[in-house]
């Protein structure tokens, strides 16, 4: 376990293809700042699935990664919409299965276009639909743990994500402190 300025986080390494990151989050701020880094990290293609409860911090993530892909818009929660598309250096995929509450209304969504598209897909609420969304892709598992803090799990699927946590890894050293 190493400590770094965002908090304790652990990588684990278990094949070229998957890898683990966990860490702390102790504010929305840093929630966000993890989410830049991603942004600035991400490519064309890339799915980002977030999981976790009502107000875990998976709408902060998203803005962060849209401030990444330097999206001048705010991100909002798509949830009355679905979808809701930004642009920036790529463009951003906001998906959100909150309001959905059958496998066949995913799968009737249509989201191959941005699925399998020209930009970043972030998908929230993402355990509603893991069966048919991409099986090469960031897991993001997001839990409340306290007011200020939440814990997030990193999993990847495929070489593609592994790449991409180990490019993280050195920037975690120079986030600010909460």
């Amino acid at each position: 376990m190493e400590t770094g300025r965002l908090g304790a986080f652990q990588i684990e390494v278990a094949s070229i293809k998957t890898a683990h990151l966990q860490l702390i989050s102790h504010s929305p701020e840093q929630t966000q700042r993890l989410g830049t880094s991603l942004g600035k990290l991400a490519q064309a293609d890339d799915v980002f699935l977030l999981c976790g409860e009502l107000g875990s911090g998976k709408t902060c993530l998203t803005q962060g990664i849209a401030w990444g892909l330097n999206v001048k818009e705010y991100a909002f929660s798509p949830s009355f919409v679905l979808v809701r598309e930004y642009y920036g250096r790529l463009p951003l995929y906001h998906v959100d299965l909150y309001r959905l509450d059958h496998i066949e209304e995913i799968a009737n969504l249509g989201l191959d276009e941005y699925l399998y598209g020209d930009g970043v897909c972030v998908v929230e609420w993402a355990e509603k639909g893991l069966p048919l969304l991409p099986q090469d892709n960031l897991l993001i598992k997001l839990s409340y743990l306290s007011q200020t803090e939440r814990s997030l799990t990193l999993e990847t699927n495929g070489t593609r994500y592994s790449q991409l946590l180990r490019s993280l890894k050195p920037e975690m050293k120079t986030w600010n402190s909460p």
